[in-house]
């Protein structure tokens, strides 16, 4: 069963869970609650009513009513959420969702910005539409339309960068119909991703500026989202096992960033220097959090603050290490910034 990070997966609990991993173990599909039924929650599906629940809640919730849907994972020595697979209804592609989109009636006016988002990506870009789809409360059908945002879905980290380089020339050109964030959303978006000092508002707003993966089409926000395409997955689940060894923060080039973008997000570095921590030959920041997501480029010299882990390749011996950002959603003393950020 392939399941890609940002595919839903409907089970017959009447549970709705976000895949998060590309890998998974052959009994369960690694992944987050993000709905469950609630007969006062705020969305609505088939007359059933959901509401959306953060990590904290999600891990409770399941505690107290679906312990079967918890397991301690040997790989990372810590427990996670996952969905057995007899307990799978039906998974949810965001390209298929895409695709059932744009051969259909649009049923109001958020459905008719997906299109247009499709379209102007299609013909500016030149990204075919099966390398695009839509995920988040539109992919299961939970969404307000007079409130919810647009995940959009770039399958192909190559054709992700294409898309925000091209978003990057559309939001300049006067009169657009996709623009970058404006003033009356920061206040919105900063209170979501930043939960407490690690990151100022003007810092947040500089860096989610330049990132080119976010902005606004006729008063709806978007994001575009990547997702590696199926060519570019390697790896088989439970080869690597991962072990914390503190935390740390370090100084650092970055050499690589084509992943910076993908979940979880992954910066190849050089130059290191360890500030606080463990004295262990780094090579690698990954966050699990959006919000540092592309958050540094190539070239650029950062300071990182996180938990240090230990990489092991049970197939090949190979040893690396490396530092985690987003241990948990909210990020808490966690980051990722340039060394010499002047605003």
């Amino acid at each position: 069963m392939r399941v890609r990070p940002r595919d839903f997966i409907y089970t017959i609990d009447d549970l709705f869970f976000a895949s998060t991993n590309y890998l998974h173990p052959e009994d369960r599909i690694i992944s987050f609650l993000r709905y469950i039924h609630n007969t006062k929650g705020e969305r609505s599906k088939n007359n059933a009513r959901y509401s959306k629940v953060d990590t904290k809640r999600a891990f409770e919730f399941l505690s107290q009513n679906y312990p079967d849907y918890l397991f301690d994972c040997d790989i990372t020595n810590t427990q996670m959420m996952g969905v057995p697979l007899e307990k799978v209804s039906e998974i949810l592609h965001p390209d298929n969702r895409l695709k059932n989109i744009l051969n259909t009636h649009p049923p109001d006016d958020l459905i008719k910005k997906v299109i247009i988002l499709a379209n102007t990506i299609h013909d500016f870009a030149e990204i075919p539409y099966e390398k695009m789809g839509v995920s988040g409360s539109i992919l299961p059908n939970l969404y307000d339309p007079k409130q919810s945002d647009i995940d959009f879905v770039i399958y192909g980290l190559k054709n992700h960068r294409k898309a925000m380089n091209t978003f990057k020339e559309i939001k300049m050109v006067k009169n657009s119909i996709l623009k970058g964030i404006e003033e009356e959303y920061w206040v919105k978006l900063y209170e979501k991703r930043i939960k407490d000092a690690s990151l100022g508002y003007d810092e947040f707003k500089w860096y989610e500026n330049r990132k080119n993966n976010r902005g606004v089409i006729n008063g709806t926000l978007f994001d575009i989202l990547a997702t590696r395409d199926w060519n570019e997955i390697k790896g088989t689940y439970g080869e690597k096992t991962f072990q914390t060894l503190g935390k740390g923060k370090i100084e650092c080039t970055v050499s690589d960033a084509i992943a910076s973008f993908d979940n979880p997000a992954i910066y190849t570095i050089e130059d290191i220097k360890i500030i606080e921590g463990p004295d262990i030959p780094i090579n690698e920041l990954a966050s699990f959090t959006h919000t540092y997501a592309g958050q540094v480029k190539e070239g650029e010299k950062v300071i990182a603050k996180g938990k240090m882990e230990k990489v092991i390749n049970k197939k090949t011996g190979e040893t690396n290490y490396r530092l985690i950002v987003g241990t948990t959603r909210e990020s808490i003393d966690e980051y990722i910034k340039l060394k010499n950020l002047r605003l």
